[in-house]
């Protein structure tokens, strides 16, 4: 009898010692509550998501500017006058005679007074725009301005109650700062790509006359074009534009005008009907490192000026062939990109100064800017 009750309480003892280790390493093969049979094993979340991790979440950003961003349908009727010719008929036949050609892209309702912006190319030419809003509702759009320069344009609707989305400041974005790109690509509907601040300033692309462009690695595609990049708080930031691609699909670099750009154009465009540019009337051509070694100053700092116009104001104020300008106002200038949008930004009739380098050394010139009206004549040599 004694040799039993020593057995059976070794047994316990070994039983309590393997609960512990168990209820302490393993405790959830412990608890079988609410254990459902599942086929496949899947790891589950253990509840609803905390506010500390959604911190890492754009759907706020999203909710908050995604019913601001509209789809644009453009239509254009067919050039009659290619129909009409009897040649045109005889190689291409009568398909596709009477069908107006259809566009398709984006935009953002900036004001409650129903102002859009959206791109120059997305509307161009076309004979009717229908904006189609993320609530379902459409409307017939007014062409208000355009401003091929920039390859921006403002339109407006007739609607209440209007969403609208937050202007932010482009200038305080940094190169890593995350955004979104909110826009209709390809026709499928309302799309949010996410993606960082690639690159800020890019100029000499060859897409606008005035450059000045945020890069992103954002997915934009063909119909996000005029669609809305925003940060992280669903502030715009810019207007999407245009992609560098190989297929015609992202891959991973596009580009947006700032909102600062934006908001200049769209207020003068309302304002006066036009934008109004300064003009100086000369050629400029990015310094080499050996010219710029010939006038001492560091390669990569100024323009150097290859023609000047008669009676221009440049030729005025006494500019020459040959002189390296450095700074428009108090903008330093280091490349023709830079150098066309500071002499824009100047007011026509405003005397303003360039900082110039000669030969003999730097000089500060007072010039008055005329009125940019393309095109000009070329200057003389």
């Amino acid at each position: 009898m004694k040799r039993i009750w020593l057995l059976f309480a070794q047994t316990v003892t070994v039983a309590v010692a393997v609960l512990f280790v168990v209820g302490t390493l393993k405790p959830h093969w412990l608890d079988r509550r609410n254990v459902l049979p599942t086929v496949v094993p899947v790891v589950e979340s253990p509840g609803p998501i905390s506010e500390e991790a959604s911190a890492t979440s754009f759907r706020e950003a999203a909710k908050r500017a995604s019913p601001a961003v509209v789809s644009i349908n453009t239509s254009k009727a067919p050039d009659q006058t290619q129909m009409a010719d009897p040649w045109f008929r005889f190689f291409f036949g009568e398909q596709g005679q009477g069908q107006p050609q259809a566009g398709l892209g984006s935009g953002v309702i900036v004001s409650e007074a129903g102002y859009i912006l959206t791109n120059n190319h997305v509307i161009e030419e076309a004979d009717q725009i229908e904006v189609v809003l993320n609530d379902g509702r459409r409307s017939t759009a007014q062409v208000i301005g355009t401003d091929p320069e920039t390859d921006l344009a403002i339109l407006k609707i007739s609607l209440g109650n209007l969403p609208v989305i937050t202007l932010g400041n482009s200038e305080a974005l940094f190169i890593g700062d995350q955004v979104l790109a909110i826009g209709n690509p390809f026709g499928v509907g309302q799309t949010v790509t996410s993606g960082i601040v690639s690159a800020l300033g890019r100029t000499q692309l060859g897409i606008n006359t005035f450059e000045n462009f945020i890069q992103t690695d954002a997915a934009i595609n063909p119909g996000n074009s005029g669609g809305a990049l925003v940060d992280i708080h669903g502030h715009l930031m810019g207007i999407n534009t245009a992609i560098y691609s190989r297929s015609g699909g992202s891959m991973g670099i596009g580009f947006a005008i700032p909102t600062s750009t934006a908001r200049s154009v769209m207020d003068a465009i309302v304002r006066d009907g036009k934008v109004t540019r300064g003009w100086i009337g000369v050629e400029p051509q990015d310094l080499t490192p050996e010219l710029a070694e010939s006038f001492s100053i560091p390669s990569g700092t100024g323009v150097i000026i290859t023609g000047v116009l008669q009676n221009g104001p440049a030729a005025q104020a006494g500019i020459r062939p040959g002189d390296v300008v450095t700074q428009v106002g108090d903008k330093p200038v280091s490349n023709v990109s830079q150098l066309l949008s500071a002499v824009a930004a100047l007011a026509p009739g405003v005397p303003s100064s360039l900082e110039i380098v000669r030969k003999d050394g730097k000089q500060r010139i007072q010039i008055t800017p005329g009125k940019r009206n393309l095109p000009r004549p070329q200057p003389n040599r």
